[in-house]
């Protein structure tokens, strides 16, 4: 069992967690469009301002309505999977990962239970997290994160076995509830993440390096450069 690291200001860490017994969290698309509003929405220190709210495009994220965030974490990157999330977050102030993670779960899980008339956890236990510190691991995290959605469609991609990877990539391109569409320049829900600083790690800031650096990562994937952190 991985043990959950004391959170340190301005370090970044890996989250996930999943469906309690590994069950379905997200049940449609309204489901994932709720958890890209949670991700937005309690990411402040302030109280969340309207919790039911829905949203299905980044013009209806409730940003526009109020005055700007105080951010608790940034948000490097995110994936949304039927069962289970990832999450690469870099705290912000001292207790912000655990607040937002309070604030996330339990906004998520209420609208959950209440909309499919459900009581108890939704999740299983506490979200595991591990501490990034090594470059390969900053490098290649996020690919990893990014990339799994194929396991909806070609899950021998992690035992290294991509047949096709431009269909991966077109696959990857098409799927909402990740931030890599933002990440190769296909507005999605861009303020939700907060980017430059992965960018500034591999060097630039254009959309097409990102793209390029994920296609030659599928055709090579080393899953010896994130051995401790890919927490599944």
């Amino acid at each position: 069992m991985i043990e959950r690291p004391h959170f340190i200001t301005d370090e970044i860490y890996h989250i996930f967690n999943r469906g309690v017994e590994k069950r379905t969290i997200f049940m449609n698309q309204g489901d994932y469009f709720r958890f890209i509003h949670d991700l937005f929405e309690f990411n402040d220190k302030a109280p969340a301002f309207d919790v039911r709210h829905h949203v299905s495009k980044e013009s209806e994220l409730p940003h526009k309505r109020r005055k700007p965030r105080d951010l608790l974490v940034e948000i490097l990157c995110f994936c949304a999977m039927p069962n289970h999330y990832h999450l690469l977050l870099r705290q912000k102030i001292e207790g912000g990962i655990t607040e937002f993670m309070r604030k996330f779960g339990t906004g998520y899980t209420n609208y959950f239970n209440k909309k499919y008339e459900r009581v108890g956890h939704l999740l299983q236990g506490k979200f595991k997290a591990v501490h990034v510190a090594k470059e390969s691991h900053l490098l290649y995290l996020p690919h990893y994160i990014h990339l799994n959605p194929l396991d909806l469609i070609m899950p021998e991609w992690r035992d290294q076995k991509v047949k096709d990877p431009n269909e991966a990539i077109r696959f990857l391109a098409s799927y909402r509830w990740s931030s890599y569409m933002d990440y190769i320049g296909l507005p999605n829900f861009p303020s939700v993440t907060q980017r430059n600083f992965l960018h500034e790690m591999y060097g630039s800031p254009t959309s097409r390096d990102y793209l390029e650096m994920m296609k030659n990562w599928i055709e090579d994937i080393k899953f010896e450069f994130l051995q401790g952190v890919t927490l599944e």
